[in-house]
C-alpha cells in the first residue's frame, strides 16, 4: 500500500452496564442538610433500580429495589488506522471497561466499597469523574478518551469530558 492514504477521525462507543447501591449523603452537610438535599435518595439504608440499556436515550426500568443499575457509555475519539480499520479493537475497550468500572463497583456499596466515594457523595457526576479517571488508567492510549456518559435513570444522565 501507498504511503499516500487519507486518515479519517471517528468517534467509537462501547457501553455497559452495572448495578450497584449508594446513598446520597455528602459527608460536608449536616443530616438535616441532606436530608433537604438529597430527599428520599438520602435514606440510611441506601436506595436504586434496576436498569437495562437499549439505546442512547431509552432505557427500560426493570424493577425498583436497594440496587441501582447504571449504563454507561465510554466513547473514544481518534484517527482510525489504515491498517486496522479502528480507533481502537473493541474487545480491548470491553477489558479495560471491565478493570475500570465493573471490578471496583458491579454489585457494590459505592459508598462503602470504594475509596473514591468515602469523601464525596455518590453522585452521579461524582461516578462520572470516577469512571473517566480509571479509564485514563486503563487505556493503552488514555489521549483517546472523549466523554464518559452514565444514565442513572431514563431522565437523570450525566456526561464528562475531563473539564
Amino acid at each position: 500500500m501507498g504511503g499516500n492514504q487519507e486518515t479519517h477521525k471517528a468517534y467509537q462507543t462501547r457501553r455497559l452496564t452495572f448495578s450497584a447501591c449508594h446513598r446520597l449523603h455528602s459527608p460536608h452537610l449536616s443530616d438535616e442538610d441532606n436530608l433537604l438535599l438529597y430527599g428520599k435518595c438520602n435514606h440510611i439504608n441506601g436506595h436504586g433500580h434496576n436498569y437495562i440499556g437499549l439505546s442512547r436515550t431509552k432505557l427500560i426500568k426493570m424493577q425498583h429495589n436497594l440496587t441501582l443499575g447504571f449504563a454507561v457509555k465510554v466513547t473514544l475519539f481518534g484517527e482510525i488506522d489504515p491498517k486496522t480499520g479502528m480507533i481502537m479493537n473493541m474487545t480491548e475497550l470491553k477489558k479495560d471497561m471491565e478493570e475500570a468500572v465493573m471490578k471496583p463497583m458491579d454489585h457494590k456499596n459505592l459508598d462503602k466499597d470504594v475509596e473514591f466515594f468515602k469523601t464525596r457523595p455518590s453522585t452521579t457526576e461524582n461516578l462520572t469523574v470516577f469512571i473517566w479517571t480509571r479509564m485514563k488508567q486503563m487505556l493503552r492510549k488514555p489521549e483517546l478518551l472523549y466523554e464518559v456518559e452514565v444514565y442513572e435513570t431514563e431522565n437523570n444522565i450525566v456526561k464528562y469530558r475531563g473539564e
